[in-house]
């Protein structure tokens, strides 16, 4: 098995692609060993020195690391070994228990919501994907026009990320939902 890495714009996170579907259905984010205990290739990382977050996209593992501890040239080669392990083992990415919930959230959303996700879905998540990140819907304020989108994975805390919201999204949701007049990061 080959795994490739990326490096992405936060210099605290890594892209590791196994060649293979990760989580096609949907992109999840642990923070803590505790909520990776529905992932065992999740809580096999976070058992690892410094690892503080794994995200789990279709193709591609984001691990970020603490800002204290050893730097990716010590971490690099267990975190593989983890994901080979994982891999060679035959489990799942995910419990069962974690398969059977509903991802969408599409519920009663107005048709101006369902624009934003929409637009979310097919242009700015791919977009931000590449750079081992998700980007999810978070609340639109219809009085006020204010959007807030949670950055996950490796573009939470990245140094460019507010640059990212404000230069690109903030722009393309203007664009084509006008009633859409300011995008923020929920933290």
């Amino acid at each position: 098995m080959f795994i490739q890495t990326e490096t992405t714009p936060n210099p605290r996170a890594l892209k590791f692609l196994p060649g293979r579907d990760v989580s096609p259905d949907r992109t999840l984010e642990f923070r803590t060993i505790d909520e990776a205990g529905v992932s065992p290739l999740a809580e096999s990382l976070f058992e690892l020195e410094n690892v503080v977050g794994v995200m789990l996209a279709a193709d591609h593992i984001a691990v970020t690391r603490g800002p204290e501890g050893p730097d990716w040239s010590e971490m690099k080669a267990p975190i593989l070994a983890a994901i080979m392990d994982h891999y060679v083992s035959g489990r799942p990415v995910l419990n069962a228990e974690a398969t059977d919930s509903d991802p969408s959230g599409a519920g009663d959303d107005s048709e101006i919501v369902q624009e934003i996700k929409a637009l979310l879905d097919s242009r700015i998540r791919p977009a931000v994907a590449q750079d081992g990140g998700d980007i999810l819907f978070d609340a639109f304020d219809e009085a006020t026009g204010l959007l807030t989108l949670r950055m996950r994975g490796a573009c939470a805390g990245c140094p460019s990320s507010s640059a990212t919201l404000k230069a690109g999204v903030e722009q393309m949701m203007r664009h084509y939902i006008p009633e859409v007049t300011r995008v923020e990061q929920t933290l």
